[in-house]
Formats: C-alpha cells, structure tokens, sequence
C-alpha cells in the first residue's frame, strides 16, 4: 500500500508511517493491526470523531437517494444544511454559501469584501494560513507559503497580529476586507486579547471595510463554542464573513462562508459559483454533523476535557505554557517538541508540529475523554 502510493501520487505531505484502515471516535486503526490514539484529526477534521454512527448513516441515506446535482435545481438536503448552519450563528450572520474546501471560502469570503466595498486591498496577518489557492496563499504571511505561490495576487497588505496600530496604519479607503485567523494554529496556535478583535470591529465600522473571520480551524464546536464569532474570548465580536470547512462535513468535503444581510445585497446571480459546492451528499453530512455535535453534547465536553488537560498538562515539567482554546491547544515545551512528537507517535499518539518548533499541536475529535487524556500525559511525561 505504502510503496504504491509512493510509487503513483506526487509526494506532497511528508507522511507518517501509518497505512490508515479505519477509524472509530479518537481511534485510527492501522493496516497492520497497530491502535492509534488520534489527538489531531487529520488536520482537525474528525471533529465528531472518526465514523460517527449518525454521520454514517446520513450518508448511506442520501447516497441512496442522491449522490448530487448542482446549484441549478433546489434541495432538500442543500436547505436543510444551510438552515440548520444558518440557526447555530450569532445572529447577525443569516446566509450561507456552500464550496468544497477552505481556500475556495476564503477566496469567495475576499471576492465578496471586494464586491462590497468595490475596493481592492485585503489586510491580513503576519503568522496567519489561509490556504493554497491564488488568493488565499496570496493572504497568507506564513513561513514559505506566500513564497511557493508566486506570482503573487496584488493587493495583499500584511499587519501584525495583535497590534491594532500596525492594522490602522495601513487601513485607508483602498482597503476592502481584514481577514484573520482568530487563533493563529500553524504559527503556533497564538491569539490575541479581545481587546484586539473589538479594535478591529471599530476600525472596521468606521472605516467601511469587511471584517472576515477564518474558522475554517476554530469553527464547529473546536474552541468549545460553535464559533470564534461571538464568542467572550473574542469579546463578543461578531464579523461580517465567516468562513469554515475542516470538521463541517467530519470527512466529507465541504466549505462555507456565513454572511451578513449587508453584504449577502451585493451578491448577485452568476456572482459566486462552485460545482460541488452544496452537493447533497455533503449536505447531508454537514446537517448530520451539527446534529451529532449537539446531541452528544460536545460542546460542554470540550471545556470539561480542555480544562483536565490543562490541569494535567501541569504536572509536566518539560511544558512550559500552554496556547489555545478548547481542542485548538499548542503546548509549548522548553526545547524543540519534534523529539516529543516522534516519542509520541512511536507510543501510537498521534500529534501535530506547527512553525514554531517549540510547540506540539493537538486538534483532537470533539469527543475526546480524560482517560485519553491520561493515556497522552503518561506518553508525554516519560523521563
């Protein structure tokens, strides 16, 4: 399996030596038989876990029925998803449109900014990741991303994160978007105060420009809220585009921006468009989603189990902070966490690097417990 695909697939990621079979909650099972306690999702996309029981079953209901049409006709599963994401927002947030991944949202959240305010310019962050596509790699002031996407998309202005002056400074009547990840995740899963998020409501009000909020990472129950947006770390400020993907359809690929009555009246037909975007097989895993996430209450288990961890995580003398919020936690060690995240993995605890090299990422499924919790302390602290 291994040297097949090394043999026909571009080599992309570097990966791990893990032939993956299936799956079950925070459980990956390998080829050869070896349990994997899965602490990062495959890029936080498990969030209701590997196979939820509900999430399967949606999806062998509608590949039944349907496995997709288009935007050209109406849907059930399409109306049922958009309504039951739409319902979850904070409530200044009331359309939806779906796409296929997390760059085309965020490439759809600028292309609306700019249909907008018919401005051009987009302020976004240095340490923030926006994805792989023109635009969004264009966005991202990441390491050697924005490097590997030249040439470049004009027009991308980078601030510092936290730092509303250096926002303000380059913030003028050009500028028609600030976008943002809320919790910087591959930098190192960093954050800034809610006073900086009330700052750049502000600026933004006064200035006319769209505020855009990148869950695609933060979003769908992982920061112990449904989003980042309106949230009390983020002081109760509510953007006029959110984007999300990653955990929205558990494994199924989808993306969404959630918009504002303002800036849905810019929209018009044959503005916006996706082939696969809004597909009912999709659809429905996104609506099966939600569900499975409310029904097994989630959302309170990732603050009771965020809250364990930390306290566990201090009984570690290696760690010295740890970042984050909810199942978005960086734990920053006093030398470089790659030998801990090898000892981890040879231990079958799967976990995540970030650019800093200090910091080891944990993007587990919603359903995490604290036995699991026991299992990667006891990993983690051995001397």
């Amino acid at each position: 399996m291994m040297t097949n695909e090394d043999q026909f697939q571009l080599a992309t990621y570097k990966k791990m030596p893990i032939a993956a079979e299936r799956g079950e909650g925070v459980w990956l099972y390998a080829s050869n038989g070896d349990k994997y306690l899965d602490l990062y999702g495959g890029h936080a996309v498990a969030g209701t876990g590997h196979c939820h029981p509900h999430v399967v079953e949606a999806i062998r209901e509608q590949a039944g029925e349907l496995l997709f049409y288009s935007n050209l006709v109406y849907s059930g599963a399409r109306a049922r998803a958009a309504e039951k994401l739409v319902s979850i927002a904070p409530g200044a947030l009331t359309k939806t449109f779906f796409c296929n991944s997390g760059t085309e949202a965020n490439e759809n959240a600028m292309r609306m900014a700019r249909m907008a305010t018919r401005r051009e310019k987009i302020i976004t962050f240095t340490g923030g990741f926006h994805g792989r596509t023109a635009d969004a790699i264009s966005a991202t002031f990441l390491g050697k991303y924005r490097e590997i996407g030249k040439p470049n998309v004009p027009g991308h202005l980078e601030a510092e994160f936290g730092n509303i002056e250096s926002v303000r400074e380059l913030a003028d009547e050009t500028v028609a978007a600030i976008m943002l990840e809320p919790i910087q995740s591959m930098a190192g899963v960093r954050m800034a105060e809610a006073d900086f998020h009330r700052s750049l409501r502000t600026l933004c009000d006064e200035r006319g420009i769209v505020l855009i909020y990148d869950e695609v990472q933060t979003g769908v129950g992982r920061t112990g809220e449904w989003f980042f947006a309106g949230s009390e770390a983020g002081g109760g400020v509510v953007p006029d585009i959110v984007t999300l993907a990653k955990a929205l359809g558990s494994g199924v690929p989808v993306g969404a921006c959630l918009v504002t009555d303002p800036i849905a009246s810019h929209i018009k037909e044959n503005d916006l468009g996706t082939t696969f975007g809004g597909g009912m097989l999709a659809m429905a895993a996104v609506t099966a989603t939600l569900e499975a996430i409310e029904n097994d209450r989630m959302l309170s288990n990732v603050k009771r189990v965020e809250a364990y961890l930390r306290r566990r995580l201090a009984e570690v003398e290696q760690v010295v902070a740890v970042h984050g919020l909810g199942f978005l936690l960086g734990i920053e060690f006093a030398d470089k966490a790659e030998p801990i995240h090898r000892r981890l993995l040879d231990r079958k605890i799967i976990t995540g690097t970030s650019s800093n090299p200090k910091v080891l990422r944990l993007l587990p499924p919603l359903c995490l417990r604290e036995e699991h919790i026991d299992i990667f302390i006891s990993a983690t602290d051995e001397r």
